[in-house]
């Protein structure tokens, strides 16, 4: 079975692929590199002894996502590619728009055009807005706080519709929470351009000495220790989501959304003091003002996961820090370390 993954060298994508290819599928992928590298593929391959049939194209360029189905022939595709940092968002919504949304109908019209409708998205938990409650489940209300969230929230919108309109479509919606970690050789992980917009590749490099303090966004959140709290979930369990929906759209399910996260809502400072026991020494941090779009508490409850595709979050918080303090070591300046 042959899948294409697009965004398909970035940081979920490449433990993914790691994934798909232990698993014995065959993977296409593309990617621009706008916040990815070629090295990651080779990574993988490396990893697997197994090759990726790449290609370097923009999601936005539908003579290039023809040309991709043309010579290979496809089963099923995993959506990974999109602009995904909250605070850049707010601050430039048209390219997130733009890039996002019109990149997704140019790959759903060419998947139609070749027949291919087995679809897994990769969404949010930003899809659930502010929740009123925690843990979160798959029928809370659902809206947006910044524009990012609002792509993922129009997207899913889009691919309800579609599937209302032409049900022999298979669409798996995955709303992670937060993925963190690395893969445990430390070969690949998270290797943002310039300065990480997500909390813990940003832990990273001021545990590396690349950068000088870590900045907490606001602690008058009402919370135990007053900074957000959010369900961290392993990127290689999050992976093995990807493997399980795969599985689950040779069932012809229809549409159905799932939950990936661990259930445990850790604050900022738990995720501080953890990154500390894995790279041995005190990290420096301010307290910065809250940034726009940020919610004080979300964690899921991943239950729906478990009882319909037999998945679950194995991996702690201890190894998630071990796993991307290892990764960091290694490679201080990501892919671009010698």
């Amino acid at each position: 079975m042959k899948i294409l993954v697009t965004g398909g060298a970035g940081y979920i994508a490449s433990h993914t692929n790691l994934e798909l290819l232990n698993a014995g599928y065959d993977v296409v992928a593309f990617d621009n590199f706008s916040n990815s590298s070629i090295e990651s593929i080779h990574r993988v391959e490396r990893l697997t002894g197994k090759k990726i049939s790449f290609y370097e194209t923009d999601l936005l360029d539908k003579e290039a996502l023809t040309d991709i189905f043309s010579k290979e022939n496809i089963d099923a595709v995993i959506h990974f590619a999109g602009l995904k940092a909250v605070g850049e968002s707010c601050e430039i919504p048209l390219k997130y728009f733009k890039n996002n949304l019109s990149g997704t109908i140019t790959l759903l019209e060419v998947m139609e055009s070749f027949g291919v409708k087995n679809l897994v998205f990769s969404s949010s938990a930003t899809v659930y807005g502010d929740p009123e409650t925690v843990p979160v489940t798959e029928d809370f209300p659902l809206s947006a706080t910044n524009p990012y969230g609002r792509t993922k929230l129009m997207i899913e919108e889009m691919l309800r519709d579609i599937y209302k309109a032409d049900s022999s479509w298979n669409i798996a919606i995955l709303r992670y929470f937060n993925p963190i970690g690395a893969h445990e050789s430390g070969e690949i992980g998270e290797d943002p351009n310039g300065i990480p917009n997500n909390l813990v590749p940003y832990i990273a490099k001021v545990a590396s000495g690349v950068l000088d303090k870590i900045h907490v966004f606001g602690n008058d959140y009402d919370t135990p220790d007053g900074t957000g709290v959010r369900d961290y979930i392993h990127v290689v369990d999050l992976s093995l989501g990807h493997i399980k929906a795969i599985e689950k759209l040779q069932e012809n399910p229809g549409l159905v959304t799932y939950n990936l996260g661990t259930g445990v809502g850790y604050s900022v400072f738990d995720i501080i003091h953890n990154y500390e026991k894995a790279c041995g020494k005190k990290l420096p941090y301010v307290i910065d003002p809250r940034r726009p779009g940020d919610i004080a508490v979300t964690y899921a409850d991943p239950s729906k996961a478990l009882k319909e595709l037999g998945w679950k979050a194995e991996r702690g918080i201890d190894k998630m820090c071990e796993d991307t303090y290892r990764w960091q070591s290694k490679y201080p300046n990501g892919y671009k370390s010698k």
